[in-house]
């Protein structure tokens, strides 16, 4: 499955917002200005945390991992079930 690459999602991200920052500098609407400012840095980060969670489980699993041999027969595994959730579990925990 290919992902559409990081930087054309954030710069997607980025154009939808500063459509809406010129319309509101346009109207000297400086409330929605701010709004949309804080709104696009909010998104930004939520966003950049998805896709890093997106790269982490879409990644193959570790060399020794996802070896192929008697546990593991197949020749070109994808990622495995436990090993995102142990990820999602680490990008998760606080501490």
């Amino acid at each position: 499955m290919a992902f559409r690459p990081r930087e054309r999602i954030l710069a997607n991200l980025e154009a939808i917002y500063r459509e809406a920052y010129e319309r509101a500098k346009a109207a000297a609407d400086q409330a929605r200005m701010a709004d949309l400012d804080a709104a696009y840095q909010r998104e930004q980060l939520l966003l950049e945390v998805l896709l890093d969670l997106r790269d982490a489980l879409g990644a193959p699993p570790a060399e020794t991992e996802g070896r192929p041999g008697k546990d593991r027969p197949d020749k070109n595994p994808g990622p495995d079930p436990i090993t995102a959730l142990e990820t999602i579990r680490r990008i998760t925990r606080l501490r």
